[in-house]
């Protein structure tokens, strides 16, 4: 149980803590030259991450293994980072972003693990994104 639990519980963490991170990025400052710095602290945490988790650490040998996936997700991830900032810095509250973005999210992945992952299309997903959907009208009503 601790093994299909724990990952989730980094994810929820570290979302929190990104939320928060994204949110005081300073106003004046331009979101990709921001994201320039945190990109570079990734990249060192990374390695010193798979340095010390890995006792036969091989870099060339992890990298003979690439293939075009890495590569988009570092541009993606650009995006999503700037994404946020931006929605920030244009007024969105840590609240209801985070929150809003999910629920189109959760529709399109469901579209998408349909699509390209054969993931079988349940009334009951059908009928959470519904809710999620409904759950949008309530969180932005003012």
């Amino acid at each position: 149980m601790f093994s299909y639990a724990w990952p989730i519980a980094l994810v929820v963490l570290s979302n929190v803590v990104y939320h928060i991170c994204a949110k005081s990025v300073p106003e004046e400052m331009n979101p990709l030259a921001s994201l320039s710095v945190t990109y570079a602290v990734g990249a060192v945490t990374s390695l010193l991450l798979y340095l010390v988790l890995n006792r036969d650490a091989s870099l060339l040998r992890e990298y003979s293994r690439l293939n075009w996936a890495p590569f988009l997700l570092g541009v993606v991830v650009v995006g999503l980072e700037s994404g946020y900032i931006y929605a920030y810095k244009a007024g969105w509250q840590v609240s209801t972003a985070a929150i809003v973005q999910s629920s189109f999210l959760a529709a399109a992945l469901i579209l998408v693990g349909y699509t390209f992952f054969h993931e079988p299309l349940t009334w009951n997903k059908l009928l959470g994104v519904a809710i999620c959907l409904v759950g949008l009208v309530f969180i932005n009503l003012r």
